[in-house]
């Protein structure tokens, strides 16, 4: 195994690293940006707007609201990556590598836009009067033809399996060791196998329920979620107010010129930065890999460019926000600076910012609560796929193994898992990309339609003595 764990440890690096799709990502993101003239910075307002005031779109067709869409997607980015990933960046490439993944999260917001509105656009009915879309209908029936039909069955062959590891028993892991050591930490002992059956029974009552079960859910739980986690790095900042200016000096500052060693911490390059802050970035948000436009194909909803405004804040809240609240806690702590890595550092920063021993526990509970919404979110992910191959009458049969995974994952170990599904999230990117670049004018006039009816609808209502348009 260990063998493998060597070769599979390198794949991943290169499908990863600065010569793949690191590179592919950004260029991507860049091109999109430009081509919607910077679209994610000038209606970055109206879209926050549309997804957290207005929320849903009456009468229109579609299973989940806005706002239901918006935290299922949410539900699989928000995890592992705001915690973990960030604290791993942060170690590896210094504090500049926090302005990359900013850097990472603004361009990938067109690149989320852009999957949501093909998603909608391209979207079908399934046999049970559901919306089904994502990357595998808009590569098949957008792009077309056998290479269409090729990149859509990539898609999908990678999103079905690649949810089994990153958005499951990866995870269900998390939660287990997290659990585990917070109650050792009281002098308690919980045996992992009834973290994953407890984990298992909660998953599977809101999975099997499917995609209004997981919107429902993802609704209520998933801001709360977030709102916690955020009020509690909020205090540690305001406690720590005084180191603020000079963690985000710090950040600037060494995103240009490095690191140089500090306390615990090794030094790090300008290159170091930018790899380890744009990858960690992507597997926090995940715009590029196509995975948001499977949730976003189901919201109810008459213009797809609509959605795909309320689904780009998805990478807003994610990276901008959330990222950045760990990210600046861990700087203005002095944390970073301590040579730990991972969730570790990210606990070391909430038990020096916050008073008492409380800091720590803080971090365990808020990455279980991260890692068990992702499952929810990648459980829907994976069907849909799987369902796009295999027809409807795999879904039922792909919830239960994925229940199954999420106990199995809580267990043990899992390198091998976690190597291997990293390598499956890589390549699921890569036809996704293709197709958003071939795809690219079908993004553009979609959105120039959809703006040209806003404005003319505006002028209308104003003509007829004010309001807002329909």
């Amino acid at each position: 195994m260990g063998a493998v764990e060597r070769v599979l440890g390198q794949i991943s690096d290169f499908v990863w690293g600065p010569f793949l799709l690191v590179p592919l990502l950004l260029i991507t993101g860049f091109y999109l940006t430009l081509r919607l003239r910077g679209l994610q910075f000038r209606e970055l307002g109206h879209s926050l707007w549309l997804a957290l005031v207005v929320r849903k779109e009456r009468g229109a067709e579609g299973d989940i609201s806005h706002f239901q869409a918006l935290m299922t997607a949410l539900a699989a980015t928000v995890g592992t990556g705001n915690i973990v990933g960030v604290a791993t960046a942060i170690a590896a490439g210094g504090p500049g590598a926090l302005f990359w993944m900013w850097m990472t999260g603004l361009v990938g917001m067109a690149t989320k836009y852009s999957e949501a509105i093909l998603s909608v656009r391209f979207r079908e009915t399934d046999e049970k009067g559901e919306q089904i879309g994502g990357p595998m209908y808009y590569l098949d029936r957008g792009v077309g033809g056998p290479l269409g039909k090729l990149l859509g069955v990539l898609f999908a062959i990678f999103a079905s399996i690649a949810a089994f590891g990153i958005g499951n028993m990866v995870q269900s892991n998390a939660v287990s060791n997290a659990v585990s050591n917070s109650a050792a930490s009281f002098g308690l002992s919980i045996h992992p196998g009834v973290i994953g059956v407890v984990l298992a029974v909660l998953a599977g009552s809101v999975i099997l329920g499917g995609i209004k079960s997981i919107g429902r859910f993802a609704g209520t739980f998933v801001p709360a979620m977030i709102v916690l986690y955020m009020a509690a790095a909020g205090l540690i900042l305001l406690l720590n107010f005084r180191g603020i200016p000079g963690a985000l000096a710090l950040v600037f500052q060494s995103a240009f010129s490095g690191t140089a060693a500090a306390g615990g911490f090794l030094g790090a390059g300008i290159a170091q930065a930018i790899r380890f802050g744009v990858a960690r970035g992507i597997f926090s948000n995940e715009s590029g890999l196509g995975s948001a436009g499977i949730a976003a194909a189901a919201a109810q909803t008459r213009e797809p460019a609509r959605q795909a405004l309320v689904s780009m804040t998805q990478t807003f809240i994610d990276t901008i926000v959330v990222c950045s609240f760990t990210g600046i806690a861990i700087v203005a702590t002095g944390a970073w600076q301590t040579g730990l890595d991972g969730p570790g550092l990210t606990q070391q920063a909430f038990s020096s910012g916050l008073p008492g021993q409380f800091g720590g526990l803080i971090v365990a509970v808020s990455l279980s609560l991260f890692a068990f919404s992702t499952m929810l979110g990648w459980a829907y992910y994976g069907e849909k796929s799987l369902e796009y191959l295999l027809g409807i009458k795999a879904v039922l049969p792909y919830r239960i193994v994925f229940i199954v995974a999420i106990f199995v994952g809580s267990l043990g170990t899992l390198n091998f898992v976690w190597l291997f599904s990293d390598i499956m999230n890589g390549l699921m990117a890569l036809p996704n990309l293709i197709g958003l670049l071939l795809l690219s004018g079908v993004i553009v006039a979609e959105t120039r339609s959809y703006f040209q009816r806003v404005s003319r609808d505006a002028e209308a209502a104003e003509a007829r003595g004010g309001g807002e348009p329909a």
